[in-house]
């Protein structure tokens, strides 16, 4: 199994650019999201959405980039990462809530 590609592009998310780009559902797969709206983000966003809210809580009540964009957790992280470099690799940080 090779490794995925990465498209370069903005984040619709955090605004950085040139960034590798993958394709986050805006609505999970899991939740019949597969053919609606999608937004590409770079991998950090990406990953720490996921990091931060279950799918049930994205499907439901985070399905836009700008539900997200005002959520006080994602805020925070933005105004974080849009200070960063944009070839700049971060970890993902677990919300508390998730950690458990």
């Amino acid at each position: 199994m090779g490794k995925k590609s990465h498209a370069e592009g903005i984040c619709e998310l955090c605004g950085r650019e040139p960034v590798a780009v993958t394709v986050h559902h805006l609505t999970p797969k899991e939740f019949g999201g597969t053919f609606l709206p999608t937004a590409n983000l770079c991998i950090p966003c990406h990953k720490q959405i996921h990091a931060l809210y279950p799918n049930s809580e994205l499907a439901v009540r985070l399905n836009t980039i700008e539900r997200l964009k005002d959520d006080p957790q994602i805020a925070k992280y933005l105004k974080w990462i849009k200070k960063q470099p944009s070839s700049k690799l971060t970890k993902a940080k677990k919300a508390n809530a998730r950690k458990k």
